[in-house]
């Protein structure tokens, strides 16, 4: 390795470490949950679950983008996000980088 090309290992370790936090953050902050809610929403993240994840983040985003009407609304949006994450790394990604800056607010959601 040349001292022009920079140790891409460290950076992938640091990447992966840090994923590896956030997940542990965001199963940590999910088991706050009711257990009806923390049942359904354990099962949608199973990898298995990607046949009913994706419509029903699709469903989501639909009904978020029709936010003006009454029971519909933008909070479905980030919802629908939060599903398609699971399945797109760049949203994985955005996700895990919430989690993170919410357990450095927020620390007592996450014991």
């Amino acid at each position: 390795m040349s001292l022009d090309q920079p140790d891409r290992r460290g950076v992938g370790l640091a990447r992966a470490a840090n994923d590896h936090l956030a997940e542990q953050r965001l199963q940590r902050l999910l088991s706050h949950l009711p257990s009806r809610v923390a049942a359904v929403v354990h099962g949608l993240r199973r990898p298995l679950a990607r046949w009913r994840r994706i419509p029903i983040a699709v469903l989501f985003l639909a009904g978020g983008s029709l936010g003006f009407l009454p029971v519909l609304g933008f909070w479905m949006l980030p919802l629908g996000l939060l599903l398609l994450a699971e399945d797109i790394p760049l949203l994985r990604s955005g996700l895990y980088a919430a989690v993170n800056r919410l357990a450095d607010r927020k620390p007592r959601w996450f014991e």
